[in-house]
């Protein structure tokens, strides 16, 4: 089975457009690699941790920061399919 993105955001923060944002660009970028991209509103305030699997690939906190789409999409495809080429991201 493919595997599954979920990004868990803070709601009261306002990261809802950011986590659909970065949904979208992933699921058009590896739209046949992964099964889904999934949103979970978090209960805890200033969570934004994005999970393959339910294994942690970035937490906002432990990193001090957001992705950066980019980063984000050279953590997936190294994860779910590491031949495929990112044009402009792997630059």
């Amino acid at each position: 089975m493919k595997p599954s993105i979920q990004i868990e955001y803070c709601p009261k923060c306002g990261w809802l457009l950011r986590a659909a944002y970065m949904a979208q660009e992933l699921l058009t970028t590896f739209s046949d690699d992964l099964y889904a991209v999934s949103l979970q509103p978090s209960e805890i305030a200033g969570r934004y941790t994005v999970y393959l699997n339910q294994e942690i690939i970035f937490d906002r906190k432990r990193e001090g920061r957001f992705p950066e789409i980019k980063e984000l999409k050279q953590l997936v495809r190294n994860l779910v399919n590491p031949d495929k080429p990112l044009g402009h991201s792997d630059r």
